[in-house]
């Protein structure tokens, strides 16, 4: 076994050399076992050297493969990697917000896949991560039921649970939660993260507290419903901005679902937090994410379940400007085909023949083929009842309007669109405008552009305002007891 080094900062080129030599391994044979890992065969001995000597640091997703090969916890190699920026060690990096929950969900990701056991993501569910989004994200302005208490600061074990695997509660679906949990999803269709997140925030704090007070048996019994908890909440958090909180919640989520012997929605989680990063600008994490949880959840995956988890591949792979790997996983998607009743989960009840064929036309889009995405796009961007997923498609559709040189159909669709983000109050889809906007600037004398601009400055007052800008800046509406009659039984995506 590797000793891991004392705690207290460390410089990342030091550290890395140390746990090398630990093992025994020349840096040829490091480079090899990234390879290997990773299946990407192009890193080279070069890179390990330039890691050492701290010309160089890696991103994270060579942060995620070296946890993996020397078996250590990615959070000790993030750590110093940061120390040594800070220092000055190296030439400035990018960084962005929340990268070390990046790195350690794709850390996690990483370890599922070596070991879809379980047993390699060892240790407890801490109590920081037990609070998922809830520690830093919004909260509701009134509670239900009076502040919820503290959870248990330290690590609650799991009494066995997550140190190998757990399997199915017998006569327990994988998928229950509780009514209030189906009922919050079902608010998501109507109402964005800037509204909900705290909400789910809640909900996941509850969930957590009953966990870390039960019994081993109960914990057990509990894990399915922390599990979809923790992925609600970590969507939610995402829909308001929250990069970090999305990333916490979908951590939490991961670990809980392999615990729960559930592979189908640990790649779900996965692919949500794909969902995420590709949005957030990462496509590489996106990418890596979208592979791991297809490959871990394909043999217990319903059939729509594949094809959104193929969808979030092509789409990372488009993204990354891959085009000629985006096209496979597409057609791979059309081939496994759309939900079939009956098949199912009960989570993934939103997924339906016009968001898949959505999910088409947005990574046509991304791959510079409007032609057919634009009436791909159509039907999901023009769903009144659908705010949220009508404000994000729409800005997809607008763009690949401006691809055809369409400049009025773009902006036509904008402003629709613009109407739904407000109806929505979803954060998330106003970055879907504003990249439509930055489109807009080569067009920006022409009348139909200049009429956008006084609709989006008319409604800049009325657009939502999540966690991006600035902790509790998300407004928050608590949701009736009960859904409103004649809501929507189908959903803008849950994710």
């Amino acid at each position: 076994m590797i000793p891991i080094p004392p705690p207290g900062p460390r410089l990342f080129g030091p550290l890395l050399a140390e746990l090398r030599s630990a093992r025994g391994w020349s840096q040829q044979r490091v480079a090899a076992e990234l390879c290997a890992a990773s299946g990407v065969p192009t890193l080279t001995r070069h890179e390990v050297s330039r890691w050492e000597r701290q010309r160089r640091l890696p991103g994270d997703f060579w942060l995620g493969w070296l946890a993996v090969v020397l078996g250590v916890p990615g959070e000790l190699l993030a750590e110093a990697a940061a120390h040594s920026r800070r220092l000055g060690a190296v030439p400035a990096a990018v960084d962005r917000a929340g990268s070390r929950a990046r790195l350690a969900l794709l850390t996690l990701a990483h370890r599922w896949a070596a070991d879809p056991t379980g047993a390699a993501l060892g240790g407890p569910l801490a109590g920081h991560a037990l609070t998922g989004p809830a520690g830093g994200g919004s909260r509701p302005d009134r509670e239900p039921a009076g502040p919820a208490p503290d959870l248990v600061p330290d690590e609650p074990p799991l009494a066995g649970v997550t140190g190998g695997p757990a399997g199915p509660v017998p006569g327990r679906p994988a998928a229950s939660a509780g009514g209030d949990l189906a009922e919050l999803r079902r608010w998501d269709d109507l109402l964005g993260g800037a509204d909900l997140a705290g909400h789910g925030a809640q909900r996941l704090r509850r969930t957590a507290r009953a966990f870390t007070v039960a019994g081993p048996a109960g914990r057990r019994r509990l894990l399915p419903g922390l599990a979809e908890s923790a992925q609600l909440a970590g969507w939610l958090a995402a829909d308001a901005g929250d990069l970090t909180g999305g990333l916490d919640g979908y951590r939490l989520a991961l670990r809980a679902a392999v615990a729960a012997g559930d592979p189908a929605f640990a790649g779900h989680v996965l692919g949500s937090a794909s969902h995420l990063l590709a949005g957030a600008g990462d496509p590489v994490g996106a990418l890596t994410l979208a592979r791991i949880g297809y490959a871990g959840a394909r043999d217990a995956a319903s059939p729509g379940l594949r094809a959104l988890l193929l969808h979030r591949v092509a789409f990372a792979v488009a993204l990354a400007g891959r085009p000629r790997a985006a096209r496979p996983a597409l057609d791979a998607a059309d081939r496994t085909g759309g939900p079939e009743p009956g098949r199912e989960p009960p989570w993934l009840y939103w997924l339906d023949e016009a968001e898949l064929a959505a999910l088409t036309g947005r990574t046509l889009v991304a791959l510079g083929r409007p032609g057919p995405a634009v009436p791909l796009l159509g039907p999901a961007a023009r769903g009144r009842d659908r705010p949220r997923r009508a404000a994000v498609y729409g800005g997809w559709l607008a763009r690949g309007y401006l691809q055809l040189g369409e400049v009025a159909g773009a902006c036509a669709v904008a402003g629709e669109a613009l109407l739904d983000v407000v109806r929505s109050g979803s954060p998330r889809a106003v970055g879907q405008l504003t990249e439509v906007r930055g489109r807009l600037a080569a067009h920006r004398d022409e009348p139909a552009a200049r009429r956008y601009a006084g609709l989006l400055t008319a409604a800049r007052p009325y657009l939502p305002v999540g966690a991006a800008g600035g902790p509790g800046a998300a407004r928050s509406r608590r949701p009736p007891s009960k859904p409103r009659q004649g809501g929507t039984t189908r959903s803008a995506g849950t994710g």
